[in-house]
């Protein structure tokens, strides 16, 4: 049976408030492929950016502003994703200038040129909404339609959407998240279907189900329609809300519940994806659950998790520890460290315990020399975790599994983060296959013999020597 339990290991889970604290708060926060973190101001519309300090630290960073959204689109709870060619984009929006409005509005950044550019809807997608989405190994940008079982998928590349069979989908995919596995297929814990839990094969283009969670992962439908569309006289029957679900190192997945109908506390559930099979999880103590909450892996490979409550929870395959409050979204940083913002103030998680080597990128490939300004490709194993690293319940993605690469000069020890961009995968567990990607050096690095390291979900590699010219 598994057990609640408090372990002096939580009494070491600490919170350092950031030295300069963001303009407009925070409310979700993206890390980009250069080592900068991108956040969304408290006006929805508005972006701030903060870099760290030139000894890699986050709490010390500063911010900077970034460009606002075009007119009219003013998200929250919308989709999202950092691409393999490093810009931001963000589909629908549950509202939209704080009205409910499943809005089909969408947007992508580059943060070469600090420009948003819009991105036309799905051609018959008159509402996104909160929709679950991913990044495909394969680099394509798949969503789902929260009212339907459809999706599309959008070429980067290209930016054109084309169709993605949802044959063999139970349910409409409403309120529930995507969990990208280390064979390239999709995990989600239905909503609507509930306890029923399924597994999209991209390779057959189809649903199949995972089978049942065991436990009750949702909450109850809430009773009547909530109305939206023109004059509001359309009408949306919420199926409930989830938690969110993490992949683990050792290939099971975490998944998290809301309340049951009894208002009780949050179930969890464990799926192998080893054997196929569903295993009952802990029970969120005090009554808690974490339906539309925030949770991340951790370097050591335990999940924290937010309860609905604002106490943060640590899973480390067995048990659930209780930890400090967090109150407010949750991100992976390469540091290791959890960025927290949303609340009174934006803080960063610090965790106990470290990750395993085998866990960790390695470099084959790399160039000895650099010059400022220039790109340059690297390859190895492992460059994109073993795991995306951050989830929510299903709106809000802000999946890490993408490589950076840090250089840290060896007699100021100051480090630089090269952007990335156009990796070979966006695959999860990857293991030997050689995987690769291009950064570029700064323009302003400091020269001299220095450190390379490839950094994935918070796991560096181990350091190479380089020279910069």
């Amino acid at each position: 049976m598994v057990l609640f339990a408090i372990s002096s290991a939580a009494l070491a889970q600490t919170l350092t408030p950031l030295k300069h604290q963001p303009p407009d708060g925070v409310i979700l926060s993206f890390q980009l492929t250069d080592g900068t973190v991108m956040v969304q101001g408290n006006n929805y519309s508005d972006w701030w950016k903060l870099t760290p300090d030139d000894t890699g630290s986050y709490v010390n960073g500063k911010w900077s502003q970034l460009a606002s959204l075009p007119a009219g689109y003013a998200p929250y709870a919308m989709s999202s994703a950092v691409l393999a060619d490093g810009r931001l984009i963000i589909e629908g929006g549950e509202y939209n200038f704080n009205n409910f409005t499943l809005t089909n509005l969408g947007a992508i950044y580059d943060p070469t040129t600090n420009v948003w550019t819009p991105v036309p809807a799905p051609t018959g997608w008159d509402y996104i909404g909160d929709s679950p989405s991913l990044v495909l190994p394969n680099g394509d940008y798949a969503i789902g339609n929260k009212l339907t079982k459809q999706m599309r998928q959008l070429n980067p590349k290209t930016m054109k959407w084309s169709s993605l069979s949802s044959k063999g989908k139970a349910d409409f995919n409403a309120e529930e998240g995507w969990t990208l596995l280390a064979d390239g297929s999709i995990l989600t814990a239905d909503v609507k279907d509930a306890p029923n839990s399924e597994i999209y094969t991209p390779s057959k283009h189809e649903w199949a189900t995972a089978g049942s969670t065991i436990v009750d992962l949702h909450s109850p439908s809430p009773d009547g329609c909530i109305n939206y569309g023109p004059g509001g006289k359309l009408c949306y029957y919420p199926p409930g809300e989830i938690g969110p679900q993490i992949l683990r190192p050792d290939g099971t997945v975490f998944v998290t519940g809301s309340y049951t109908a009894s208002n009780g506390p949050g179930n969890t559930a464990i799926y192998d994806t080893a054997t196929g099979k569903w295993a009952v999880g802990p029970v969120f103590p005090n009554d808690d659950n974490a339906g539309d909450s925030f949770a991340v892996l951790l370097t050591n490979g335990d999940v924290l998790v937010e309860g609905d409550s604002g106490t943060s929870y640590v899973f480390n395959g067995t048990t659930l520890t209780t930890g400090p409050a967090t109150l407010g979204s949750l991100m992976l940083l390469p540091t290791g460290q959890v960025l927290v913002g949303g609340g009174v103030i934006t803080e960063v998680y610090n965790s106990t315990g470290t990750y395993q080597a085998a866990w960790a990128p390695t470099i084959s490939a790399h160039p000895a020399t650099v010059t400022p300004a220039t790109t340059y490709s690297i390859s190895g194993t492992q460059f994109n975790g073993l795991s995306q690293a951050n989830a929510f319940g299903d709106e809000l993605q802000t999946a890490t599994n993408y490589p950076l690469v840090r250089i840290t000069n060896n007699s100021t020890h100051h480090v630089f983060y090269a952007r990335t961009h156009d990796h070979s995968t966006m695959g999860v567990a990857t293991g030997t296959a050689t995987v690769s990607t291009n950064f570029d050096v700064p323009g302003l690095i400091e020269t001299g013999a220095s450190t390379l390291q490839v950094v994935a979900n918070g796991i560096p590699s181990a350091a190479v020597a380089i020279t910069v010219e």
